[in-house]
């Protein structure tokens, strides 16, 4: 078993990778990293010793002074090469470097130069080295304002701002949860590159992203309507979306109810892409799921009874408790990477309504079992 730790285990990417990492128990084992181990040497000859691989992701990415960025990214990467050297370790470094490297600004250049210092080391020391050079990245939980402008346009469209272009330049972008198979492939075949250049997955206008974004705005945010989506592009970007609502206050979504001496009807769900519809009954005091995905977007709709629907965003401890009612139909969507639960918390039998976006399939079915 591998015993893998990552600096900036906390960041965007690194925290997508611990949790990926995580899906494989008997493959990997995760080395807990904190930020404070870099100003101890101690605690950071302690962490380096105890990892096979260590993924450098640690670094400044924005500040007011280009220096400041510099002086950091150049620093923590010597920190890591001292430890590396005090400890006498041959573990497999693999750090991300930026598609920036190449271009007149210190950001680029503290990455470039960082990533030499550990081929340096590598070469020196007989061990493998792995630089990734990684074209932008978005994706779920990313900062707004610092992490991309996929992040800041995301945050912005869902809570009402109003987002500016200033260059509708063409963006070679790369989803975080690519990058995060990429890093583990590289792990897995022991890779010795010095210079790898992680090709891009998607290419589009700032202006495609963002009529994009206002579109599902409106479709899904506004409507309740799940949006088409055409491609594996648009399918990350919707999950990157759905994650910067503020569903502490969304959810849950009461469905409009047509009622007449018949009875009632209720729209459940309407859709811009296929999927499986299905549907259960839960007795009292019972607990379904406790599960996640990583891709699927899912749609629980209470339309009798009473229930408690949790989640849970994975890594974290905070629980989201929503209480629906039949009497009042309403649905709650499952973001990605949160795990979640649905009980029945009435007397009588619970009517559920559910929705995913695929077919199950028993080879891939991205859900996960963890409690909330």
């Amino acid at each position: 078993m591998l015993k893998i730790g990552i600096t900036g285990q906390a960041g965007f990417v690194g925290s997508h990778l611990y949790n990926t990492l995580g899906l494989f128990p008997e493959e990997f084992s995760r080395i807990d990293f904190k930020r404070e181990y870099l100003d101890n040497n101690n605690q950071l000859d302690d962490f380096v010793s105890g990892c096979d691989v260590i993924v450098h992701l640690a670094a400044m990415n924005r500040h007011e002074d280009a220096q400041v960025i510099y002086n950091t990214n150049i620093d923590l990467v010597k920190k890591l090469v001292a430890s590396l050297e005090r400890t006498g370790s041959t573990a497999h470094v693999l750090m991300s470097s930026s598609s920036q490297e190449e271009r007149d600004n210190l950001y680029g250049q503290s990455k470039k130069e960082g990533r030499e210092l550990l081929a340096a080391w590598a070469a020196k020391a007989g061990a493998t080295f792995t630089g990734l050079i990684i074209p932008n990245v978005f994706g779920p939980f990313g900062k707004p304002m610092y992490n991309s402008v996929v992040a800041t346009f995301c945050h912005l469209v869902a809570n009402g701002g109003t987002p500016k272009i200033d260059v509708d330049g063409d963006m070679k972008l790369i989803y975080v949860g690519e990058v995060v198979s990429e890093i583990i492939s590289k792990i897995r075949t022991k890779a010795n590159e010095a210079l790898y250049i992680m090709p891009h997955t998607a290419e589009a206008k700032v202006s495609e992203v963002l009529r994009l974004l206002n579109d599902y705005k409106e479709v899904y945010q506004d409507r309740g309507e799940i949006p088409a989506i055409n491609n594996t592009f648009e399918l990350n970007l919707f999950n990157t979306y759905r994650c910067y609502i503020d569903i502490k206050n969304y959810f849950p979504v009461k469905f409009t109810q047509h009622t007449d001496p018949r009875g009632s009807f209720v729209e459940v769900i309407r859709l811009g892409v296929g999927g499986q519809v299905s549907f259960s009954t839960t007795v009292p005091g019972i607990t379904r799921g406790n599960h996640y995905h990583t891709r699927k977007i899912e749609r629980f709709a209470v339309i009798k009874g009473k229930a408690l629907i949790q989640l849970r965003k994975i890594g974290t401890d905070e629980v989201l408790d929503f209480y629906l009612d039949g009497d009042e139909p309403s649905y709650v969507d499952m973001p990605i990477w949160y795990t979640h639960n649905i009980k029945n918390i009435g007397d009588e039998v619970l009517y559920t309504n559910f929705w995913i976006n695929e077919f199950f399939d028993p080879n891939d079915p991205d859900t996960y079992f963890e409690n909330v």
